[in-house]
Parts: C-alpha cells; structure tokens; sequence
C-alpha cells in the first residue's frame, strides 16, 4: 500500500523516522550506497609517483563485480619509515590494514611475529605460477610461502662507451680501466653505494655471494662469512682507495650515484634501472654513450649474484576480510598492473612472461641482462633478525676507504651471532 503525505497523521517524530527510512531505501535503489555496502580493503605500499598503483587499485576494484574496493594508502618514502609504520600498527593488531607492501627482507620478521597470514592451496599455486623463482624466495620463510611477489629490482653495471670500448666483466678489471683513464685525464670514478646504510649491506651482500659464499648459512641458524666475506671486503677497500672512488663515496646513496653519473664525472655506475630514463631526460648528449652490462664478477669463471630487491604482498593477520585481500592482492599484481607499473613506474616484473612482451622489451632495452642477473640473484639473509644484520654489516664496514677485511669479517660474525641470539639491540 503506497502513503501519501498528510495521510494517517501520526506524531511528528514517527513521521520523521518513516522519512529518513523513505529516504535510505531511494537512496539504495538508485545505488547511491555501493560504494558504502561493499568492504574496504587497505593496501598499503611505498608512494609511487607514477600513477601505476592507483590504477592498479583502481582497476582492480571495478573488476571485482562489486565484492570489494582497494584503498591505496601511501607509506613513508624511507623504508625504515614504512616498516616502523606497519609494526607499530600490527602490533596493536589493528583490523584497518589488508594489504601490506613488504621489503623482500621483511617476510620472515612478519611471519614469525604472526602478523601476516600464509598462503595456501590455490591462492599459493597462482601466486607462484608463472613467478621467477627468486622472488618467490624473498616471501618464503620456513618453507611456508607469506607473500605474493609484486615487482622486483636488481642492480646493473653501467659505463660510458666514449670512455671504454666494452664492459668489465670483474671487478679487478673495472678497477684497472678506472685507473687508466684517470692517468689520461678522462672521468674515470665507479659510482657506488658507500654511505653507512642498507646499500652498503647490500653490496657487501652481492660480492660475497658472487665470491661463492653467504653472510648466513644455509639454516641461518649462524654466520657463515669466511674468504668469500674477506675477498667482498677486500674489494670494497680496494675501490675506496683507488682513484676509481669518488670523493663522495663514504656519503653516497642510489640517488647521488645517479646524479654524479650525469654529471659526466664517472665512467662507471653499479646501480638500479631508474637511472636509465633519468639519464635520457637530463642528460642526452652523455645518453647517446650511455650502455649496461650485468653486475661486475669477482672471479672471471664463476657468474656474478646482484642482491634482488622489491616488494611483496602480504595479507594482514588482522585483516577483517582475509580471503578477500587474498584475491585482490593476486589482482594487484597481475600481468596487466606489472606490465603498466613496469612501463610508468620502472618497476621490473616478476612474472617471467613480461619480459617477451614486445612493449617491455622496447621501454627496457636492457630486459635482457636484468632478466639473467634476476635469474641468478642472491637475496639478503631470511632472518626476524634482519635489521640487525643489516646494521653489523654497514655499521662495521662504514666508510669502506677504513675497512680490515679480516679483523672486520670477524666483528661482523661475532654482532651477527649476538644478534641471532637476540642479544643484540633491535632496531
């Protein structure tokens, strides 16, 4: 039975209460509360400026069918800002947080403080499938998979063909075209990580990988270190004491790398992909001689091991709509978002696939030896303890033009082990 206004006159408060109730009920049959109705997941990642991950949200959410919508929540720029971020937040187990973008090094942190949920079954076998093998391993902790591989990173050697008609293939043979060129007069540094911060770590991490060895054994149960951690070293000084070292080293990070290579004073940079568009905008002329080649042997016959980068996708222990984010963060990180992140933002894929996609291919003339140097990579020690590790190591072998490679090496295991027995500070 349709009411009209002013029939059967009831009190004033009833008739305000039918017509708030009116009201809502038009409201819903023309959908003004759809967005309100279906649950809100929270992804939380590093800020890209590109655009990428909001339209990854974005598209996610309209392909949904209407089960979800993806709020894209921007952390800290600083990754110590975005982890202490998300710690402080899951500790107090707090149920606003779905999604998290974790660094490659901080699964086995978040899973053995049960923050994060394990996947299993099909959401395992399609976060798996298709994905290169290493990234996998950055999410993997106690053989359990707690992550789902987003984009990943690996350092390339870039040189300047004007200045040397190929690519060193080890370190001793950079070091030797640099002192060469300094004795002609020509820009002659190799730009590198030197700062006491996680790319020192990382450097020491990829050159005592590529020397055959590890900072961890294989349980990591304890430091494993020895010639290969004495040979990293080694080489780390023998750079910082070498004209190939440039004034700044001791204080440099990816960015200011970057900038010195543009600059037109080095011959040499060991560093990400990003510094490639950024050398085609600012700097043409030098562009034209710009070229890439993998990461720097330490030994001729044995391959070089870059440490990999990148971010996974972990579901919040917390979450109140779990199976949900399972399948968003799948979405997120599908061959059309890595595909679009890759073009706009950068990012190097993880689904081995994309890297025969012609569009790929042409924005990443260089797809090629990321793809080997992926395929080979080492990873930073799967420990809780990482954070730890990290500091002994940089904290040790800061600033490198210092270091004792034996008497370092051996200061390095012994903060390791304190710290692997949760004897040392926490950061």
């Amino acid at each position: 039975m349709h009411t009209r206004c002013g029939r059967h006159r009831r009190p004033r408060r009833a008739r305000a209460l039918l017509a708030l109730t009116v009201l809502a009920s038009a409201l819903a049959a023309c959908g003004g509360d759809g967005e309100s109705s279906r649950p809100t997941l929270n992804w939380y990642n590093f800020p890209d400026d590109s655009g990428a991950l909001q339209e990854a949200a974005d598209r996610c959410s309209r392909e949904s069918g209407g089960r979800y919508r993806i709020v894209y929540n921007k952390l800290p720029r600083a990754a110590d800002g975005q982890r202490q971020q998300m710690v402080r937040r899951l500790a107090a187990e707090d149920d606003s947080l779905d999604i998290l973008g974790l660094d490659v090094t901080w699964a086995a942190e978040f899973a053995e403080a049960r923050w994060i949920k394990e996947w299993t079954g099909e959401n395992k076998r399609r976060a798996t499938e298709g994905t290169l093998d290493v990234p996998v391993q950055t999410a993997t902790w106690k053989g359990k998979l707690y992550a789902v591989p987003y984009n990943t990173n690996i350092q390339l050697l870039w040189y300047r063909k004007d200045l040397v008609p190929k690519a060193p293939t080890t370190w001793a043979e950079m070091l030797d075209m640099s002192r060469d060129l300094a004795r002609q007069g020509k820009p002659h540094f190799v730009e590198i990580q030197g700062a006491q911060y996680e790319g020192l770590t990382v450097w020491f991490n990829s050159l005592i990988n590529s020397a055959g060895g590890s900072i961890l054994n294989a349980g990591v149960t304890e430091p494993s270190l020895g010639p290969p951690a004495v040979k990293a070293a080694s080489i780390m000084r023998d750079l910082a004491r070498s004209p190939a070292a440039d004034p700044s080293l001791p204080n440099q990070m990816e960015d200011q790398n970057r900038l010195a290579m543009e600059s037109g004073v080095a011959a040499f940079e060991i560093n990400y992909p990003f510094v490639y568009p950024s050398m085609k905008s600012n700097n043409p002329a030098l562009f034209k001689n710009f070229r890439w080649a993998v990461y720097p042997r330490v030994d001729a016959d044995r391959p070089s091991r870059p440490t990999i980068g990148g971010i996974d996708l972990a579901v919040s222990a917390y979450s109140r709509h779990p199976d949900l984010a399972f399948d968003a963060a799948l979405c997120l990180r599908d061959r059309e978002n890595q595909l679009n992140a890759a073009l706009k933002g950068g990012l190097p894929p993880t689904l081995r696939a994309i890297y025969d996609e012609p569009d790929f291919m042409k924005e990443y003339p260089f797809s090629k030896e990321v793809l080997a140097s992926l395929e080979s990579a080492s990873v930073r020690p799967l420990t809780p303890a990482y954070q730890n590790v990290s500091i002994a190591v940089s904290h040790t072998l800061s600033p490198p033009s210092d270091i004792q490679p034996e008497s370092d090496v051996d200061t390095i295991r012994e903060q390791i082990d304190k710290a692997l027995r949760s004897e040392g500070v926490i950061p």
